[in-house]
């Protein structure tokens, strides 16, 4: 990250923090280490952003939209000079989860050899953090968009009372949801929700449960 001129990170649920071998590892980007902040769950480190792009080498079923790391750099780099986005990473050993993974916008995956396609979890960073800083640097970037976009959180509360309303309409059925939900997030994530379309949302489901 500090090799490209990156500085924001943020753990969820590490399982130790601060630690000594990671300093010892850090290699002069202690620093990076030290501003680094601790979070409870995605939800909680994607709180306050507008884009989020999830890492994978994974095929999923009804993923968001998929990018290449050029065009995900390019448009993390162009949306950063206004908002925050978000990069998101898995663990090394289990990568993102499916629910993980619907909770971003956009998939990004690193063309690789498909018969050995998953790369450790420092070798993606720093393939993505070079096209981070290319596309911020010297490569062309993407207009930022003229409006104001729904934060993550304000989306979520969205599926929320979303899944309440379908469930009281009987539309969806707790007991055998299948993949409603999944595809409904699926349908949001090609587009950029702005603020007050989300109230408006969430107003008509309003009206639909009184």
């Amino acid at each position: 990250m500090k090799t490209m001129g990156l500085r924001d990170l943020w753990l969820v649920n590490p399982r130790q923090f601060p630690d000594a071998q990671a300093d010892a590892m850090a290699s002069g980007a202690v620093d990076v280490l030290a501003r680094a902040r601790v979070c409870s769950s995605l939800d909680d480190a994607l709180a306050g952003t507008v884009l989020a792009v999830a890492t994978t080498s994974r095929y999923r079923d009804l993923p968001p939209g998929v990018l290449s790391p050029r065009d995900a750099a390019a448009r993390l780099a162009a949306e950063a000079t206004a908002y925050p986005v978000a990069l998101v990473f898995g663990s090394e050993t289990f990568g993102l989860s499916t629910e993980e993974v619907s909770r971003c916008q956009n998939v990004v995956n690193i063309p690789a050899d498909p018969d050995y396609a998953s790369l450790n979890l420092a070798a993606a960073v720093q393939v993505m953090a070079y096209e981070v800083r290319l596309a911020a640097g010297t490569g062309p970037t993407l207009p930022v968009p003229e409006f104001d976009p729904a934060t993550l959180e304000d989306i979520e509360r969205l599926f929320q009372a979303l899944d309440q309303a379908l469930q009281e309409t009987g539309f969806l059925d707790p007991r055998n949801p299948g993949r409603l939900m999944q595809r409904l997030r699926r349908l949001f994530s090609r587009t950029r929700l702005e603020k007050e379309e989300v109230a408006i949302l969430r107003g008509i489901l309003k009206s639909i449960a009184k």
